[in-house]
């Protein structure tokens, strides 16, 4: 059995990041490479470069939705809903959110907000947290981006709601296609300059809330995140391609590009190949890895199945001694925080 505990580490409070740095490339970068190296993202491009072969850096171009409403029922009572899947919709499709105040609901109440009105079709039968509402009227992706409010993590402290700057700074600079309800936040630390001196290629991976998810479960090989919907071009797809034939390693921005491109590979004999899907993989410590090669990531929760993915990938012991490296060296934690790089470890290698 593999346990949440495996993954834990001692994080003091005041190391988690409420606003992000200044500037985007004054992150701090812990190097954990062939020894540890404090650095900074701005020491990215000169890092790659010295390594063997130049890496095909691949990043996430999902865009995040304020995808936190409250919406009105009949008689007046509200209800704040975090809308899972944030998408374009015709009327009668089914709009699943986690919704504060449930048990309050009944089937076939309406609730609206802006110019959406949704009815309740009951509780989600995959993702038990979720509700179900069938849109009967509206574009939900514009009064999302009209009237909702940008659902920050839980982590972040922001008593009067989320700042214009929020608005800004939590989204990428190369954020293109709408449908996240969490940032990639390892692609927070790229600016347009460090992105243009990058041989770079993008997928889209809309992530969802189950991200924020606990692993409260005893055996992590249990844990659940729910779909979440991806998409990989046939100009990406042809760029690793043309990448791994000549040995060329894959730098994958963050665990979402990670899930991405080892969905795929998992589904297509170790090949990336175009196309649009879902996936719901969450990479344990059994995963072996078809694609990604290194992975530039945030620091991430204790207990967190983000955490375990950089374990997996890069050997746990290596990546929790980093981690306590990074606390006593001041690091800023989570999704405003900083960041640091690993390549990936056999699992016969010493970790």
């Amino acid at each position: 059995m593999f346990a949440p505990d495996d993954y834990d580490y001692e994080l003091p409070l005041e190391q988690i990041a409420q606003q992000p740095p200044a500037e985007r490339r004054a992150a701090r970068m812990l190097v954990l490479l062939e020894g540890l190296v404090h650095a900074g993202i701005a020491d990215l491009p000169s890092q790659l470069a010295a390594l063997e072969r130049r890496p095909l850096v691949v990043l996430n171009d999902s865009k995040v939705v304020p995808a936190r409403v409250h919406a009105r029922r009949d008689e007046g009572r509200t209800f704040e809903l975090l809308i899972c899947d944030p998408a374009p919709l015709e009327p009668g499709a089914i709009v699943r959110a986690w919704v504060r105040g449930a048990k309050k609901l009944h089937l076939d109440d309406r609730l609206c907000f802006g110019q959406v009105e949704l009815a309740y079709r009951g509780r989600d039968e995959v993702d038990t947290r979720a509700c179900q509402f069938e849109l009967l009227r509206g574009d939900l992706l514009e009064a999302l981006d009209a009237g909702g409010e940008l659902p920050l993590p839980p982590y972040v402290a922001r008593p009067s709601g989320p700042t214009a700057s929020d608005r800004e700074r939590y989204q990428t600079v190369f954020a293109r296609d709408r449908g996240s309800v969490a940032a990639p936040t390892a692609g927070l630390h790229i600016d347009a300059a460090l992105l243009a001196s990058l041989d770079h290629a993008f997928v889209t991976l809309h992530v969802g809330p189950g991200t924020f998810l606990p692993m409260d479960v005893e055996d992590v090989r249990e844990h659940r995140v729910g779909p979440e919907r991806f998409a990989i071009s046939e100009a990406s797809a042809s760029a690793i391609a043309a990448a791994r034939a000549e040995g060329r390693p894959i730098l994958a921005v963050g665990t979402t590009v990670t899930r991405t491109l080892e969905s795929v590979a998992a589904a297509h004999g170790g090949t990336i190949v175009p196309g649009v899907g879902s996936t719901e993989l969450v990479i344990g410590p059994e995963h072996r890895f078809a694609c990604v090669d290194m992975l530039l990531t945030n620091f991430h929760l204790p207990r967190s199945s983000l955490l375990m993915l950089v374990c997996s990938l890069a050997g746990r012991e290596r990546v929790l001694a980093g981690y306590r490296e990074a606390v006593r060296a001041g690091y800023r934690f989570y999704s405003f925080g900083d960041c640091m790089l690993v390549d990936r470890r056999d699992p016969t290698r010493s970790s």
